[in-house]
Protein backbone atom coordinates (compact mmCIF):
# COMPACT_ATOMS: atom_id res chain seq x y z
CA UNK A 1 0.00 0.00 0.00
CA UNK A 2 1.43 3.52 -0.94
CA UNK A 3 -0.26 6.95 -0.06
CA UNK A 4 0.76 9.87 -2.60
CA UNK A 5 0.00 12.98 -3.17
CA UNK A 6 -2.47 13.60 -6.27
CA UNK A 7 -0.99 14.77 -9.36
CA UNK A 8 -2.91 17.66 -10.93
CA UNK A 9 -3.60 16.63 -14.77
CA UNK A 10 -2.07 13.32 -14.23
CA UNK A 11 -4.61 11.48 -11.46
CA UNK A 12 -7.52 13.31 -12.21
CA UNK A 13 -9.45 10.76 -14.96
CA UNK A 14 -8.80 7.88 -12.12
CA UNK A 15 -10.10 9.87 -8.92
CA UNK A 16 -13.01 11.11 -11.12
CA UNK A 17 -13.83 7.05 -12.05
CA UNK A 18 -13.03 6.15 -8.76
CA UNK A 19 -15.48 8.69 -7.10
CA UNK A 20 -18.01 7.56 -9.79
CA UNK A 21 -17.97 3.76 -8.80
CA UNK A 22 -17.96 4.45 -5.07
CA UNK A 23 -20.72 6.98 -5.05
CA UNK A 24 -22.76 4.45 -7.39
CA UNK A 25 -21.86 2.00 -3.97
CA UNK A 26 -22.72 4.90 -1.84
CA UNK A 27 -24.93 7.40 -2.82
CA UNK A 28 -27.55 5.59 -5.40
CA UNK A 29 -29.92 7.90 -3.97
CA UNK A 30 -28.60 10.79 -5.53
CA UNK A 31 -29.09 9.48 -9.16
CA UNK A 32 -26.57 8.84 -12.07
CA UNK A 33 -27.91 12.23 -13.86
CA UNK A 34 -26.49 14.39 -10.49
CA UNK A 35 -23.43 12.22 -9.95
CA UNK A 36 -22.53 12.92 -13.79
CA UNK A 37 -22.63 16.78 -12.88
CA UNK A 38 -20.89 16.51 -9.48
CA UNK A 39 -18.29 14.38 -11.38
CA UNK A 40 -17.21 17.48 -13.87
CA UNK A 41 -17.63 20.18 -10.66
CA UNK A 42 -15.32 17.25 -8.41
CA UNK A 43 -12.58 17.31 -11.43
CA UNK A 44 -12.71 21.01 -12.01
CA UNK A 45 -13.55 22.66 -8.35
CA UNK A 46 -12.95 20.78 -6.17
CA UNK A 47 -9.58 18.77 -7.08
CA UNK A 48 -7.35 22.00 -7.50
CA UNK A 49 -8.91 23.63 -4.22
CA UNK A 50 -8.70 20.50 -1.79
CA UNK A 51 -5.39 19.06 -0.62
CA UNK A 52 -5.76 15.41 -1.89
CA UNK A 53 -3.81 12.05 -1.55
CA UNK A 54 -4.30 8.91 -3.79
CA UNK A 55 -3.43 5.64 -2.15
CA UNK A 56 -2.10 2.81 -4.31
CA UNK A 57 -2.64 -0.86 -5.28
CA UNK A 58 -1.59 -2.74 -8.29
CA UNK A 59 0.52 0.12 -9.62
CA UNK A 60 -2.63 2.58 -9.99
CA UNK A 61 -4.64 4.77 -7.65
CA UNK A 62 -7.42 2.80 -5.98
CA UNK A 63 -8.66 5.53 -3.58
CA UNK A 64 -8.73 8.90 -2.32
CA UNK A 65 -9.00 11.27 0.58
CA UNK A 66 -9.36 15.10 0.05
CA UNK A 67 -9.17 17.64 2.78
CA UNK A 68 -10.07 21.29 3.04
CA UNK A 69 -8.30 22.33 5.80
CA UNK A 70 -10.02 20.05 8.36
CA UNK A 71 -12.72 18.64 7.06
CA UNK A 72 -12.98 15.79 4.91
CA UNK A 73 -14.46 16.83 1.64
CA UNK A 74 -14.05 13.11 0.14
CA UNK A 75 -13.22 9.70 1.34
CA UNK A 76 -13.61 7.14 -1.70
CA UNK A 77 -12.28 4.44 -2.19
CA UNK A 78 -13.17 1.42 -5.65
CA UNK A 79 -15.46 -0.56 -4.33
CA UNK A 80 -13.43 -3.76 -5.25
CA UNK A 81 -10.77 -2.71 -2.99
CA UNK A 82 -13.16 -2.26 0.40
CA UNK A 83 -11.75 -4.33 3.74
CA UNK A 84 -8.14 -3.68 2.79
CA UNK A 85 -7.95 -1.00 5.49
CA UNK A 86 -6.99 1.23 2.59
CA UNK A 87 -9.45 3.82 3.63
CA UNK A 88 -7.91 3.63 7.22
CA UNK A 89 -4.66 4.13 5.75
CA UNK A 90 -5.96 7.62 4.35
CA UNK A 91 -7.47 8.19 7.54
CA UNK A 92 -4.55 7.52 9.20
CA UNK A 93 -2.05 9.83 7.06
CA UNK A 94 -4.94 12.57 7.72
CA UNK A 95 -4.92 12.34 10.94
CA UNK A 96 -1.40 12.46 11.15
CA UNK A 97 -0.96 15.56 9.15
CA UNK A 98 -4.35 17.57 10.54
CA UNK A 99 -4.96 15.95 13.90
CA UNK A 100 -8.84 17.07 14.06
CA UNK A 101 -10.72 16.10 11.03
CA UNK A 102 -14.65 16.80 10.74
CA UNK A 103 -16.80 15.58 7.78
CA UNK A 104 -20.81 14.97 6.57
CA UNK A 105 -21.85 11.67 5.88
CA UNK A 106 -25.25 11.47 4.24
CA UNK A 107 -27.66 9.59 6.37
CA UNK A 108 -28.45 6.59 4.24
CA UNK A 109 -25.12 6.21 3.05
CA UNK A 110 -24.59 3.21 5.82
CA UNK A 111 -21.39 1.91 3.82
CA UNK A 112 -19.63 5.73 4.91
CA UNK A 113 -21.28 5.59 8.29
CA UNK A 114 -20.30 2.20 9.17
CA UNK A 115 -16.65 2.80 8.19
CA UNK A 116 -16.41 6.48 10.53
CA UNK A 117 -18.05 4.57 13.49
CA UNK A 118 -14.91 1.95 13.41
CA UNK A 119 -12.57 4.77 12.83
CA UNK A 120 -14.05 6.37 16.00
CA UNK A 121 -15.77 9.49 14.41
CA UNK A 122 -18.49 10.78 17.08
CA UNK A 123 -21.86 12.62 15.83
CA UNK A 124 -21.56 16.55 16.34
CA UNK A 125 -24.54 17.33 14.76
CA UNK A 126 -27.58 16.90 11.71
CA UNK A 127 -28.43 18.63 9.04
CA UNK A 128 -30.01 18.88 5.37
CA UNK A 129 -26.85 18.97 2.93
CA UNK A 130 -28.39 21.66 0.32
CA UNK A 131 -27.29 20.71 -2.94
CA UNK A 132 -28.92 17.41 -2.89
CA UNK A 133 -31.65 18.02 -0.11
CA UNK A 134 -30.33 14.91 1.56
CA UNK A 135 -30.02 14.57 5.65
CA UNK A 136 -26.69 14.29 6.49
CA UNK A 137 -24.69 13.27 10.00
CA UNK A 138 -21.77 15.80 11.06
CA UNK A 139 -18.79 13.78 12.38
CA UNK A 140 -15.31 14.69 14.11
CA UNK A 141 -12.65 12.76 15.14
CA UNK A 142 -10.81 12.60 17.73
CA UNK A 143 -14.30 13.39 20.02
Amino acid sequence: TMIKTYRPGVDDDAIVDIWLKASRLAHPFLGEDFLQREADTIRHTYLPAADTRTVWMDARPVGFISLLGNQVGGLFLDPAFHGHGLGRALVDDAVARRGRLELDVFVDNPVGRRFYARYGFVETGRHVDAPTGHPVIRLRYPA
